[in-house]
């Protein structure tokens, strides 16, 4: 498995997205990916699944220290006091005395960028976080959150694949040191009606979706966490790491259609 390192990041590139799943299907979703070899699990404070995820920490018999957790709060819980509580609560309900990576989620227009990135730094130096990122940031606000705060920024998770073009962010995220971690990475069942996609798949005795998540994981700099609750999907998503795509597969993705948002809530800020 391929990791990412930078600004304390040590993050495997491909891991367990969490969302929606809740209660006992959550843990043993998350028990399952960790017996296969996942070793990254995302989570979120909004998502109200941390103590589902922290079951399946404590029940693995995988190393704490060999897991990879990312959690995230929610803009409501920006404030110094607000954050702080929504760390430290994620933490007792994750069972970990520190998460891997620490994420600002969703700002809103009215966000305290500056003030809430503050805190995300302090959250770091107590070693509460490994490494603190964001997540849904344009680039003007990656810009702003590198450039204007100095905030050591390790990752921006955003909606990437192979119908969305991120390339701005990506260039400028490279630039600067930034991993990107791609959430909606199988574009939620949208690439079965690409039939050049097919065609790759079937040159590679693969499916659509192992290709498009490859072709995410080829990508300096790029992880990726789909969603999996069943263990066939999660062997399948990890089976995707053996592929190899040549320029032809490439060009072929490339020229897909690119404008597909798939997750755009009316109150997210303007992408570039």
């Amino acid at each position: 498995m391929q990791r990412i390192t930078t600004h304390g990041l040590n993050m495997p590139t491909l891991g367990l997205g969490t969302w929606p799943m809740k209660g006992a299907a959550c843990t043993d979703a998350v028990l399952s990916a960790l017996a296969l070899g996942y070793r990254h699990i995302d989570t979120a404070q909004m998502y109200g699944n941390e103590a589902d995820v922290g079951a399946a920490l404590v029940q693995t018999g995988v190393a704490r220290a060999d897991i990879h957790v990312t959690s995230k709060v929610w803009p409501d819980h920006f404030a110094p006091d607000a954050m702080r509580r929504a760390l430290e609560t994620g933490l007792s309900a994750l069972r970990s005395d520190y998460v891997d990576l620490y994420l600002l989620h969703w700002p809103r227009p009215d966000s305290d960028i500056p003030g809430a990135l503050a805190t995300l730094v302090r959250l770091k130096e107590e070693g509460l976080a490994r490494a603190i990122g964001v997540s849904n940031f344009n680039v003007a606000l990656l810009r702003l959150a590198v450039e204007q705060v100095g905030a050591p920024i390790a990752c921006n998770q955003v909606e990437y694949h192979a119908l969305l073009d991120q390339s701005n962010l990506l260039a400028y995220a490279r630039a600067q040191g930034v991993a990107v971690t791609a959430y909606a990475p199988l574009a939620r069942g949208a690439l079965g009606k690409h039939a050049s996609l097919q065609r790759v798949a079937d040159k590679h005795g693969a499916t659509v979706e192992q290709v498009a998540l490859k072709w995410l994981l080829d990508q300096e700099g790029v992880a990726a966490i789909p969603k999996a609750a069943r263990a066939e999907s999660q062997r399948t998503n990890f089976a995707a790491l053996e592929l190899t795509l040549d320029d032809e597969d490439r060009a072929a993705i490339a020229a897909l259609p690119k404008d597909v948002r798939l997750v755009k809530p009316g109150w997210a800020m303007a992408w570039d």
